[in-house]
C-alpha cells in the first residue's frame, strides 16, 4: 500500500477515534456555563423527581455585576438548564461564596451558604418564581486569621443537628476539619472539635478540602482540587474522610487513616459536591474550571 494512502487511512481512523472519545466524554461531563463567573463553588439538592434533579449552586464571585446563586436543572440525559438568581437588594452582596448545604428536616427549600471568610447566610428559596430571601446572617465560631473556608455541611445525626466545615489548606499546609452542634433557633454553632487532614492526591498547589458533605449515618465525604492557573491543568479527587457520631451528648470524630480516592480527575477542578440517593443517584460533583467554566458529573450514577 502506498505510503500516502496509508497516511490518509491513519488520519481518518485517528479522527474517528477522537470524535468518538469526545462524544463519550461529553455524555459523562455535562457543561453548565462557560467562563470564570460561572464556576460552581458549592451545590445543594433542591428537589429530586422522576428523571429530574434540581440544584442550588454558588458562584465565588466578588464583583457587583456578577451572580452569586443559580439553579441548575438536569432532566434525564439532557444538558443542564441554568437559571440565575438575584441577590436580595436589602442584603449586602457576599464576597466569595464557597459552600452550600440544605438544612435537613427543616422547612423545604432552606439552605445555608458560606463565604470563604466564614460568614454564613440562611437562605429560603422559592423555586416556582426563582427568588431567594435571606433569613439570617451569622459567623462560624473560632475563626482565626488565615482561615479560608471552602466547605460546609449539615446533617441530622441521632436527633442532633451537626455542622461540619473545612479550612481548605494548600500544598504542605493541611486542611482543618471543624465540627459542632448547630442550634438553628439561635443560628449558633458550638464548636466541638477539629482535626488536620492532607490528601495524597492531587499534589502541588492542592486544596486538601474543596467541599464537604456528611450522610445520615455520619460518613463524611470530601473533595480535593488543584490547578496551575486559569487555564489549568486541573486535578481533583473524592474521598471518604472519616466518620461523625455521637457519644452521649458529644460529637466523636474518627478520621480515615488511609485515604482512598473514590474518584479522580486529571481535567477538572471539583469545588462542589452533593450526595444523591436512589437508583439515579450517586456523588454528584460540580467544577470551577476558571476560564473553561463549569461542568457537572455524577460519580457512580447514570451517565
Amino acid at each position: 500500500m502506498p505510503r500516502f494512502l496509508r497516511l490518509i487511512i491513519n488520519i481518518v481512523v485517528l479522527s474517528a477515534l477522537l470524535l468518538i472519545s469526545q462524544q463519550v466524554w461529553a455524555q459523562v461531563w455535562r457543561p453548565v456555563r462557560g467562563g470564570i463567573p460561572f464556576g460552581i463553588s458549592g451545590m445543594a439538592l433542591i428537589e429530586q423527581q422522576s428523571n429530574t434533579l434540581d440544584f442550588l449552586i454558588a458562584h465565588d464571585n466578588k464583583q457587583k455585576n456578577q451572580g452569586r446563586l443559580a439553579i441548575i436543572s438536569i432532566k434525564s440525559k439532557n444538558q443542564p438548564e441554568y437559571f440565575p438568581l438575584s441577590w436580595p437588594n436589602n442584603i449586602e452582596l457576599p464576597i466569595d461564596l464557597e459552600a452550600l448545604t440544605s438544612v435537613p428536616e427543616k422547612t423545604k427549600f432552606s439552605f445555608i451558604a458560606l463565604s470563604s471568610s466564614g460568614k454564613a447566610y440562611y437562605i429560603r428559596l422559592e423555586p416556582a418564581n426563582k427568588t431567594i430571601s435571606i433569613i439570617k446572617e451569622f459567623n462560624l465560631p473560632g475563626i482565626i486569621q488565615g482561615n479560608n473556608f471552602e466547605s460546609f455541611g449539615l446533617q441530622n445525626i441521632d436527633g442532633k443537628l451537626v455542622a461540619i466545615w473545612g479550612h481548605r489548606g494548600e500544598g504542605e499546609q493541611p486542611a482543618t476539619i471543624f465540627w459542632g452542634m448547630f442550634d438553628l433557633a439561635k443560628y449558633q454553632i458550638t464548636l466541638a472539635g477539629y482535626a488536620n487532614l492532607k490528601v495524597p492526591f492531587p499534589s502541588g498547589k492542592v486544596r486538601h478540602i474543596s467541599d464537604i458533605k456528611v450522610d445520615p449515618v455520619g460518613i463524611v465525604y470530601i473533595t480535593s482540587a488543584s490547578d496551575a492557573g486559569d487555564d489549568g491543568p486541573f486535578q481533583s479527587a473524592v474521598y471518604v474522610a472519616g466518620y461523625l457520631g455521637l457519644r452521649g451528648n458529644k460529637i466523636a470524630w474518627r478520621q480515615n487513616p488511609q485515604l482512598v480516592p473514590l474518584y479522580r480527575s486529571n481535567y477538572h477542578k471539583i469545588e462542589g459536591m452533593e450526595l444523591i440517593s436512589g437508583a439515579e443517584g450517586g456523588v454528584i460533583v460540580g467544577t470551577d474550571d476558571e476560564n473553561l467554566g463549569s461542568y457537572i458529573y455524577i460519580v457512580g450514577g447514570s451517565s
